[in-house]
């Protein structure tokens, strides 16, 4: 045989296409895909789920475990709580009906504030003695624990029954959230340190430059965890409104915005709160706008719609950006140092919307933990 003439071509009929080998090759795969696709891209996604599922019930264990630690060693229970608060952590909350959405808000409120209110007996009777920032952190942390658990029960159930019918188009929408799912699970893992050691957070940056314009002042509880004070800045007197401080709270700033304005009638109210950056924004940037800024479910922005409008007094807001992250774990240096910024925009934006002689309601929403007033 004469290896210096050998060609592959000639012995595998790759040169002629009407060669069965060469429609082997392509035929095979198309088939394969076509019977079998789905399967095969739900086997390869899987992978990445499990890996964080994995890492959802581990997170949503590691909360578990430190919060009953956390009671057992910290705050003396009187007598082993670890069954008690896995039925906590197990609640859930069947919101109100809202195929007629008129009267839904009074209907959301009252069910937020009973289970607040059910939340924080249930606190109370594990203890002989405990005070009231303790049970703010307590009720936090029991908070972080239920939502991680959870977002690890949805994530594995949609998982589940995406395998259990080999449908790979029902694990499409779960692989998309499951980024934005992680970032706010981690977010809630960065929040315990903090919980646990009384640190304010990046949310409470809007209390901290109220609670600061308080020093000095008679303070008064105007609602429920609630406080306001008053003083005056360049012939203007001023409503300083905020949670009441160091407690694990946001108070009821929608209570508090409707006793004063009805008291006092403010001709303008300006609103300072955290709001989540947008991807490729800076952290720890101020901007202004206008508008109720307040988060949460969305009675307490009602509530101050509502009386403003009624009173026809405009709503301004300043608000810090930050990260979900940022949010709700310890406050960075970045985000506390901007806290004298804030309040000199504070001063600029009462200078150009009101005249001597007016009144102004500042509103610092956020939870304040660690910030006093």
């Amino acid at each position: 045989m004469d290896f210096a003439n050998f060609d592959v071509d000639q012995i595998f009929g790759l040169s002629d296409d009407t060669n069965p080998l060469l429609w082997l090759i392509w035929i095979i795969p198309i088939v394969i895909f076509m019977f079998y696709g789905q399967r095969i891209q739900l086997q390869i996604t899987s992978g990445d789920i499990k890996k964080n599922i994995e890492k959802l019930k581990q997170l949503k264990e590691e909360s578990r475990t430190g919060l009953i630690d956390y009671i057992k060693k910290e705050l003396k229970p009187k007598a082993d709580p670890t069954e008690k608060l896995d039925r906590f952590i197990s609640y859930f909350t069947i919101m109100p009906v809202d195929m007629d959405p008129n009267g839904i808000i009074p209907k959301v409120r009252h069910t937020m504030r009973s289970r607040e209110e059910y939340t924080r007996s249930q606190v109370k009777a594990i203890f002989s003695d405990i005070d009231t920032l303790e049970i703010t952190k307590v009720q936090n942390l029991l908070e972080v624990a239920t939502t991680l658990q959870l977002l690890y029960k949805i994530v594995n159930h949609l998982f589940l029954t995406a395998k259990k019918q080999n449908n790979y188009p029902l694990i499409l929408p779960l692989q998309m959230m499951l980024p934005f799912i992680m970032e706010e699970a981690d977010a809630l893992k960065g929040a315990i340190p903090a919980l646990k050691h009384g640190q304010p957070i990046g949310d409470g940056i809007g209390p901290m430059v109220v609670g600061k314009m308080m020093l000095g002042t008679e303070k008064q509880k105007v609602a429920f965890e609630t406080v306001w004070s008053q003083t005056e800045h360049e012939g203007r007197k001023l409503y300083l409104l905020k949670a009441e401080g160091p407690l694990a709270t946001v108070g009821r700033p929608g209570d508090g915005v409707e006793h004063i304005v009805s008291q006092y009638k403010p001709d303008a109210i300006i609103m300072i709160d955290a709001a989540v950056k947008l991807e490729g924004e800076d952290s720890a940037t101020v901007a202004q706008g206008f508008g109720a800024a307040i988060g949460g479910i969305g009675t307490d922005r009602f509530q101050i719609e509502e009386i403003a409008t009624k009173n026809n007094i405009p709503i301004f807001a300043i608000v810090i950006k930050q990260s979900i992250k940022e949010a709700v774990a310890t406050m960075t240096k970045e985000i506390a140092d901007k806290a004298d910024e804030t309040r000199s925009q504070l001063y600029e934006m009462i200078a150009e919307h009101t005249k001597p002689g007016q009144s102004i309601l500042v509103v610092g929403v956020g939870n304040t933990l660690g910030v006093s007033q």
